[in-house]
């Protein structure tokens, strides 16, 4: 996958190549400045990427901290007030 660095004038006078780019060569970086500011990626791959994977529960069994013997120690004094 070849990532390539686009100008934001770059990317909004080539905005099909920049879009055909991501999907068919990975992601495309866009500079500000000098700076990266964004990346456009083909869908297939952000939703790879974002796909859940499993449910939170199976999340906090799967920690390194799970029998750690690690104590959280949580204030008593009944519920906070809250100001809307």
């Amino acid at each position: 996958m070849a990532a390539r660095d686009w100008t934001v004038a770059e990317a909004k006078a080539k905005f099909s190549e920049v879009l055909e780019r991501a999907q068919r060569e990975g992601p495309q970086t866009i500079v500000r400045r000098g700076r990266k500011t964004a990346v456009i990626v083909g869908v297939d791959e952000w939703e790879r990427k974002t796909k859940r994977q499993g449910t939170l529960a199976q999340f906090f069994a799967s920690s390194p901290l799970r029998g750690s013997g690690l104590e959280v120690k949580r204030p008593r004094g009944g519920v906070r007030k809250v100001d809307l």
